[in-house]
């Protein structure tokens, strides 16, 4: 069993506790906050993980797409406004600005706590899933209306504006549930709560 140096575990634990964990009070935003790197370190970390090239949402959207990264990194974290990317011996922050990205994981039996949704440790009940699903601002404009698929983390993955109110329902085998989000800088990147019934 390989042992990391004692920065980079914490760095690790960090990422991990501030995504899925038991711990996190859902109604609290964690507040432990990522140092910065110099470009320079951003793109070398990129290149060293294949992610030279690709934007902000390419990364989140390959990385949530599968349960690869689990064991060997990179370690991610979404916040309303930030990447954090994570190894063995470095963490890097990329910048989300134009958009909010929620990650869903619907359940029939079984959940977890989540606040910022973690590209590698997050799992959910309902895996290779496929939900309908209804995203309808408080204004009535709709969002998004669809199918969508639970990868294998359980999670179904949406970029949506930022600073909305919306409601959500998401529809599976005859089950459905509906919630209201917000996408704001203090809400969670995370929704596990979506009990289908």
């Amino acid at each position: 069993m390989r042992t990391l140096p004692a920065a980079a575990a914490s760095m690790i634990a960090v990422i991990a506790l501030g995504a899925c964990s038991a711990d996190q009070p859902a109604s609290t935003p964690p507040t432990a906050a990522a140092p910065s790197a110099a470009a320079a370190d951003v793109e070398a970390f990129l290149a060293e993980h294949d992610l030279a090239g690709k934007s902000v949402t390419e990364i989140v959207d390959a990385l949530d797409a599968t349960n690869d990264d689990r064991e060997s990194g990179p370690f991610g974290s979404v916040r309303s406004g930030e990447l954090i990317l994570a190894d063995d011996r470095s963490e890097v922050a990329l910048p989300i600005e134009d958009a909010f990205y929620l990650s869903i994981a619907p359940y029939v039996n079984q959940t977890h706590e989540c606040y910022n949704h973690s590209l590698s440790g997050c799992q959910g009940e309902l895996v290779d899933t496929d939900l309908d699903v209804t995203i309808v601002g408080a204004d009535g404009t709709e969002i998004f209306a669809g199918d969508r698929t639970t990868g294998p983390n359980g999670f179904a993955g949406f970029w949506l504006p930022r600073d909305i109110d919306a409601t959500i329902t998401i529809t599976a085998d005859g089950r459905s549930a509906t919630t209201r989000i917000g996408t704001g800088a203090d809400d969670p990147t995370c929704l596990t709560t979506m009990q289908l019934g």
